[in-house]
């Protein structure tokens, strides 16, 4: 089975770097499930609004957050540790270098088929000739969520 791109998909990588658009959109011809861009590009707003998630009040003030986004009963979703470093937003050439991908049947919690969009990402980067990192592998050593990696749906361009 085939599998495309949605609209609503494709204009969530409005602003993504081209290399990290391309794998995107040959991983969803290579997949063997669906999946949907559920982020590419993030505001500021936004940034912070996900990093406050999961923090207390003087965890924000300590990373130069306003502490209005504090949301210590809420999961964490961000784990870098100042709130603007997240590679979703717009870097030094003008692009976010990364996308959160979610495969249907749009469950947090099936790790298999987040590995099976991991298994496409990764054969569309090395067929692209892009390097590529994803948050439930880290140091890309083949064994996801060996030392606690829980960000199964982000990819980025690797530095």
């Amino acid at each position: 089975m085939t599998f495309a791109l949605s609209a609503l998909s494709l204009a969530r990588l409005d602003g993504v770097d081209p290399r990290l658009t391309r794998v995107v959109k040959r991983a969803i011809q290579l997949t063997t499930v669906d999946f949907a861009v559920i982020e590419g590009v993030r505001s500021d707003d936004q940034a912070y609004r996900n990093w406050g998630k999961g923090r207390t009040a003087a965890e924000c003030r300590a990373a130069g957050a306003p502490t209005s986004y504090a949301r210590p009963a809420e999961a964490k979703v961000t784990w870098v540790r100042r709130p603007l470093n997240t590679r979703h937003r717009r870097q030094a050439n003008g692009y976010g270098s990364a996308v959160d991908l979610l495969p249907a049947p749009y469950d947090w919690k099936a790790t298999a088929s987040f590995d099976a969009v991991a298994k496409a990402m990764r054969e569309a980067a090395q067929e692209l000739g892009v390097a590529i990192r994803w948050g439930a592998d880290w140091d890309s050593d083949g064994y996801p969520r060996e030392r606690g990696e829980a960000d199964s749906p982000h990819f980025e361009l690797a530095q």
